[in-house]
């Protein structure tokens, strides 16, 4: 099997933690046991060289936007700097763009910008840093343009934790909100990351009643997994589950090596930890196919 895909990676280097670009505190740090070493932030080539020795072939990068600017606390990462990482090792990395839903008609904009000429893959949403639930009409326009572009969509579902000290958010996207968008739009692809914890059954119960909803096991050691979640994943879930981490939350060669210690059968585990991913981001896969002979 080729190597694994990493579809939840945040962008960690000095220049975003000096820059604030990562929306969490050293109480966080602590909080996810970060060590020490690596608070200062993990430059790009330190970064390849883990992912290399996890056996991760390649990631997605998170232009995340998170909140409103205006709001104390809200941070964003410009697609431009996560296009600086695609282009620059178009093998390894693939971007997300981060949306933002009160921007409006600017934002389907950028998105397009980000699709059509950053070659980004798919987006991504963070609703608590909005205090707006996933379902809500202002996200609307932006579903209904991912559907048109035939991008994935991502978004935190479940709790969230408190990032910093003076910033905290409500937990507004339970998994079960992802059935009125599914329904809405039956040609989106949904992927709801971070497990829905501790909604996780609400998550497998999207997965299983909606053809294009899917699971990103991230941001969780996976040796905490709940059964169910194990349980599914290795029968009849194994095509609708996808491996990530959150990095800088769970370093890759810890989530492979304990997704490896499931042990679970080979076809799901070759599924969730990499063919899962090609079928989801087509334009991820492509560009890892790289330029064809007319190219």
């Amino acid at each position: 099997m080729a190597g694994f895909i990493d579809i939840v990676v945040n962008q960690f280097g000095p220049e975003e933690v000096s820059a604030g670009q990562t929306g969490f505190d050293s109480a966080f740090m602590a909080q996810v046991r970060m060590p020490d070493a690596m608070r200062g932030g993990v430059g790009i080539d330190d970064y390849l060289r883990l992912m290399d020795e996890a056996g991760v072939e390649h990631s997605l990068l998170i232009a995340v936007r998170a909140g409103d600017p205006a709001r104390r606390g809200s941070f964003e990462i410009p697609y431009a700097q996560v296009a600086r990482w695609c282009d620059a090792h178009p093998d390894r990395f693939s971007g997300l763009a981060g949306v933002d839903p009160t921007r409006g008609i600017a934002q389907l904009k950028e998105l397009d910008h980000a699709i059509n000429e950053l070659g980004f893959v798919g987006a991504h949403s963070y609703p608590h840093w909005f205090s707006l639930a996933p379902d809500a009409a202002l996200w609307y326009p932006i579903y209904a343009r991912c559907a048109e572009l035939d991008v994935p969509i991502m978004m935190q579902v479940g709790q969230n934790l408190i990032y910093q000290k003076d910033v905290r958010l409500p937990s507004v996207a339970r998994p079960i909100m992802l059935d009125r968008i599914a329904i809405d739009f039956p040609e989106l692809t949904l992927i709801g990351i971070h497990i829905g914890v501790p909604w996780t059954d609400e998550m497998i119960a999207m997965a299983w009643k909606h053809e294009r909803v899917f699971i990103g096991i991230d941001a969780y050691a996976p040796k905490h997994l709940p059964a169910s979640l194990l349980r599914y994943m290795d029968s009849y879930g194994s095509h609708k589950v996808l491996f990530g981490t959150d990095w800088p939350v769970i370093d890759p060669r810890r989530g492979v090596a304990e997704m490896q210690a499931h042990n679970l059968r080979p076809e799901p585990f070759g599924r969730i930890m990499r063919s899962n991913a090609l079928a989801v981001f087509p334009l991820m896969a492509a560009r890892m196919a790289g330029p064809t002979d007319g190219g």
